[in-house]
């Protein structure tokens, strides 16, 4: 993991735990005015950026260094899975554009995610690599539906221990996997979790489209290194004091 380093928000000392950008916040925009519009209100030392398929698919590479440029590290989801070859080309011109963070599919086998790490280690810029193991989307139905037979959790904790023989540094999970992943896994693999809703009124979770969610605070105490953050925090009013306030809502973790 990298260092963590204490930094200032609204003149309050924050856990040095959240304010290494622990919070990725994820651009989940269909083009580069609006994700920029968006950007150049927040601070690089207190988040990463996420830049997914469809930001991506509209703007490019070139937003991606423009990221770059701004001094944000940029983690560039969008988990590759193809046949080795391909993949390891994809995950070398990614590390290539200078991002802090890639990922893959853990359900593409060790061959592709072993070709991955080759293709990431041809480059002067080492990115994270990662795996996605389960979807945060899917659930016990979702697996069935597709043939899976093991429980989700069996399946999450299958593929992640592939990952780590593989050689990658991380997954991406659902925090509620989380604790168990670190008990098996260890403290030197990076778990990264989507599907992160502050609390709203009443300790209720504001769910959106992602079917296995909890709060910032919880995650992290599940073991959890970077929060995956969208709408609570891009959709605010002020999107840098929404991004303060899940900080401070972290104080204790």
């Amino acid at each position: 993991m990298q260092p963590k380093n204490s930094q200032s928000a609204d003149s309050t000392i924050l856990d040095s735990k959240i304010l290494d950008s622990n919070i990725i916040v994820a651009l989940d925009y269909a083009n580069a005015t609006s994700a920029l519009q968006l950007v150049n209100q927040l601070d690089p030392s207190l988040c990463k950026l996420k830049v997914g398929k469809e930001l991506f698919t509209a703007a490019g590479p070139q937003l991606v260094e423009q990221l770059v440029a701004k001094n944000f590290k940029v983690f560039l989801d969008l988990k590759f899975h193809d046949i080795p070859t391909t993949v390891a080309k994809a995950c070398e011109a990614a590390a290539n554009l200078g991002v802090w963070m890639v990922n893959v599919h853990a359900s593409g086998g060790s061959a592709m995610m072993q070709a991955a790490l080759e293709g990431v280690n041809k480059t002067d810029h080492k990115p994270y690599l990662i795996a996605v193991t389960v979807l945060t989307s899917m659930n016990q139905a979702s697996l069935t539906e597709i043939g899976v037979t093991n429980s989700l959790e069996s399946q999450v904790l299958t593929l992640a221990k592939l990952t780590q023989q593989a050689g990658l540094h991380g997954v991406v999970c659902s925090a509620q996997e989380a604790h168990m992943l670190r008990t098996q896994l260890g403290n030197d693999f990076c778990l990264v979790t989507p599907g992160i809703r502050p609390a709203l009124v009443g300790n209720q979770v504001n769910r959106d489209d992602q079917a296995r969610v909890v709060t910032p605070a919880d995650a992290l105490s599940f073991g959890v290194n970077y929060l995956v953050i969208g709408r609570p925090i891009t959709q605010a009013a002020n999107p840098l004091s929404a991004l303060q306030a899940i900080i401070a809502s972290c104080i204790n973790y």
